[in-house]
Order: C-alpha cells, then sequence, then structure tokens
C-alpha cells in the first residue's frame, strides 16, 4: 500500500462535539507529538495520555474516551495485557494499536484484534523521515476519525421503531500510506433509502470465493473461515485485506489456522487450484488471469486503487471476467469504497455478491457502499455469512 501524493491533515467540517481520545504511549516525545497532531486537528480532544496500560485502564472511566491510541510494547503494563481491562472497564471504545512493521509487531497486532481492538497502524519507519511521519499522520486521523464517529453513534439510544436516524459521515479507507479522501456518509440513514429488492443469487454452482476486506477485517475473516473451512475444499479462495507487508504474511497464518486450509501470500504466476486460500501480499495488487485452461495469480505493482495497495476492485473485476456467473464475492467491514465497483462487475457477470451489514460491521464502509451500489445478493452479520456461503457453495439456494 502506497502514498501516490503528500496527504493533507485538514480536518472535514465538525459535527456535534470533538472526539474524545486517550493517548497511551511510554514516550514522551511520542505523547506529546500525538497531542499536538490531535490538537491542532479542530475535530479531536485528548482527554487523557498516559505511558503505560495500567494507568489507562484506571483512568478509561473518568476520561471516557471516544478512541485508545494504543502502544503495544511497554513498561509496567503493555498494550496487550491492559486492553482486555480497558474494554471490560468501557465496553464500546474503539481501541487503536500501534505497532512496528516488524513479524513480532505484525503477530502481537493480530493478537489485540483478536483481543476486541478496532483497528492497528504501523509505526512511521523511522529510516524514511519526514515522509513516513506525515503519512502516520494522515492514516491516524484518518482511523481515529472513522471509528470516533462510529463509537458516538452506538453508544447513542437507539430511535423508536420506524424513525431514522440522521446521517453520519464514515471516513473512507486509509490503508498504510494512503491519502486522506473526502468522507462520504453511509449510515442507517443512507441504507434505508437504499433499493429493497435484492439481486438473485446465481444458479451457477461456486467456482471461486473473493473476499475484500478492511478495517475490522481480521476479526471477521476469522469468524468467516472458521464456519466455512471443510466447504472451501472443492474451490478456490481469494482474499484481498488492506495490510501493510509483514502484516498479510501473518494473517494468512491466522486464516489457515481458523479454516484448517492451505493458505499463504500468493505468489506470481502461481496456478489457482481448489481447496486453497490465496492473500494478497501487502504493498502489492493481485488479480486472476487465464493462461491457455488454467486460472493464474498475477501480482503487479500498479498505482494504488481507491488510495489502496493491494486493493480489492482489480482482484474483483478480474475474477468476474475469469470465473463468471461462478463467482461468490464477499464485502466485509472496511472504511472507504474499495470493493464496490468490482462488486457490480462480479454482479453484471451473474455472480453473486453477500455483503456485510452496519450492525457487525466495525466500519460499514466497503459494505454499505456495495450495498448502495446495488451490486449485493445479500446484506447478512458476519455470524450467518459463513452458513450462507456453505449453502451456496453446496448447492442449495434460497
Amino acid at each position: 500500500m502506497i502514498m501516490a501524493t503528500a496527504p493533507s491533515t485538514a480536518a472535514p467540517p465538525q459535527a456535534g462535539p470533538p472526539i474524545k481520545v486517550m493517548i497511551v504511549d511510554d514516550s514522551v516525545f511520542m505523547r506529546g507529538v500525538l497531542s499536538n497532531w490531535f490538537g491542532e486537528s479542530g475535530e479531536f480532544q485528548v482527554v487523557a495520555s498516559h505511558p503505560n496500560g495500567r494507568r489507562a485502564a484506571d483512568d478509561v472511566q473518568r476520561a471516557q474516551p471516544d478512541v485508545i491510541i494504543l502502544d503495544l510494547e511497554m513498561p509496567d503494563m503493555d498494550g496487550l495485557t491492559a486492553l482486555p481491562l480497558i474494554l471490560e472497564r468501557k465496553p464500546g471504545t474503539a481501541v487503536l494499536v500501534a505497532s512496528s512493521l516488524t513479524r513480532r509487531g505484525a503477530e502481537v497486532s493480530l493478537r489485540a484484534l483478536t483481543l476486541g481492538a478496532a483497528d492497528y497502524i504501523p509505526k512511521p519507519d523511522a529510516n524514511r523521515g519526514v515522509s513516513a511521519a506525515e503519512e502516520f499522520r494522515a492514516e491516524l486521523m484518518a482511523k481515529a476519525r472513522g471509528l470516533g464517529q462510529r463509537a458516538r453513534r452506538r453508544s447513542l439510544p437507539r430511535p423508536p421503531v420506524g424513525a431514522v436516524p440522521a446521517p453520519a459521515p464514515v471516513a473512507v479507507s486509509v490503508p498504510v500510506s494512503a491519502p486522506v479522501a473526502t468522507p462520504s456518509p453511509m449510515s442507517a440513514a443512507s441504507a434505508a433509502k437504499m433499493p429493497q429488492k435484492l439481486r438473485s443469487y446465481s444458479m451457477m454452482p461456486v467456482g471461486v470465493l473473493a473476499v475484500g476486506s478492511s478495517t475490522g477485517g481480521p476479526q471477521a475473516l476469522t469468524r468467516l473461515f472458521t464456519d466455512i473451512g471443510p466447504a472451501i475444499a472443492t474451490l478456490p479462495v481469494l482474499i484481498v485485506q488492506h495490510m501493510p507487508p509483514t502484516f498479510t504474511s501473518i494473517l494468512a497464518e491466522h486464516v489457515a489456522r481458523a479454516s484448517g486450509r492451505p493458505c499463504a501470500e500468493a505468489k506470481d504466476g502461481e496456478p489457482i487450484l481448489p481447496g486453497r486460500i490465496y492473500v494478497a501480499p501487502g504493498g502489492i495488487h493481485m488479480d486472476v488471469v487465464r493462461d491457455g485452461g488454467t486460472a493464474k495469480i498475477r501480482l503487479f505493482d500498479g498505482p494504488a486503487v481507491n488510495f489502496c495497495k493491494p486493493a480489492v476492485d482489480p482482484m474483483f473485476q478480474t475474477v468476474a471476467s475469469v470465473y463468471g456467473a461462478a463467482t461468490l464475492a464477499l464485502v466485509l467491514t472496511g472504511m472507504g469504497s474499495d470493493g464496490a465497483k468490482g462488486a457490480l462487475r462480479v454482479a453484471e457477470a451473474g455472480g453473486s455478491v453477500i455483503a456485510q451489514d452496519e450492525e457487525s460491521s466495525v466500519v460499514w464502509g466497503m459494505p454499505g457502499a456495495t450495498a448502495q451500489i446495488g451490486a449485493c445478493s445479500g446484506i447478512l452479520p458476519i455470524g450467518e455469512i459463513g452458513r450462507k456461503v456453505t449453502r451456496l457453495i453446496v448447492g442449495g439456494r434460497e
């Protein structure tokens, strides 16, 4: 995933009170930098700053943050130990964990996601200087904005039955080193305006499962592949998750354990075989090509798509071209709209598209955009998607 141009950190118009942020990092310098960034933005309020997880856990009920920026490696009590305590004492808080781009950093970050963290952000590479810091700032602000808005909406009382809440903006997807783009509204109000008629599911046997996800994706993928593991022995699976290098290799290991199927980062030119799961490597696009009678992986270092690299749209579009009506595509939780155009291509080719619903998504950006564009055959909670996919694979139609 790359940044094509220098990002702007200017805040979009602020509606309502500022998003409350707690910063937890053992570095005095880092706490000061983050406090300045959030304070200057005009859309955030830093309500607390702590040097370790113990102090953060002890203060979370008093401070009442919407979002916590949590370092994972700290003395006294590290972030991984503090995370369950924080979520126990203030349920619903959006925790954004920060870690290095090393293998250990990736492993700890994914472990934090399984414990309830909403998302992760890799710390900037000090060797890249100012550009890395600016990219980190842009990503941090975008993720904190999207998660904070979501946390605040979920903390509000539910409207009476039949009432439609006011639209609330959701930040666009900003993977590692991507520029900030203008947020687009997507909430229960906009969902209520969508066409109620969904597309029919394809009557063709499923020949390939293609999955796209971003914020909240690792948790959703674990649930999905725990549910559908045995069913995918007869077909290949392709996954694009917005993640940097190293993180995607660890993600593949997690998916392999959850599914009980072989799963690894995809390699350029390898044939796409039934029963195998291919994860797009971080920082490079993955699509599908037909070589004679064989479908193969193609990895390429093209421009970012939807500010993402890897991106879901190229993968969906080429899967639809190769597999046509035998394609089953899933758009899971994530900020932004990546995957929506590709999902529409799948639907137009006669395939089926399922989007994760708003309630079970960490952020309903990607699946919401897919629903809004009219590509979906179904919009389901993550706990039901696995069962539906299994029925479609084994030949059931509803």
